[in-house]
């Protein structure tokens, strides 16, 4: 399982990304290999690659936003 604190609230694009939950806040790609850039608390970037069907979870936590997928859900290797 991969996880990432964010100071950002990240916006998903409606062509690749569909919200199938809203508690917990739940995104899933509804097309292959799509990406997301995520920055983290300190600062380093990280593109994401996602399958189809990939899900990746948001929970707000004081300040901040932590990220939460599972591996087998990405197209490439973080």
């Amino acid at each position: 399982m991969g996880l990432l604190y964010t100071k950002f609230y990240m916006d998903f694009d409606k062509d690749e990304w569909l919200q199938i939950s809203n508690d917990p806040l739940i995104f899933q790609t509804i097309k292959d290999d799509v990406s997301i850039e995520v920055e983290d608390i300190s600062n380093k970037s990280y593109k994401l690659h996602f399958n189809k069907g990939g899900k990746l979870h948001m929970f707000r936590v004081t300040g901040k936003f932590r990220l939460t997928w599972d591996n087998e859900d990405l197209s490439k290797p973080l």
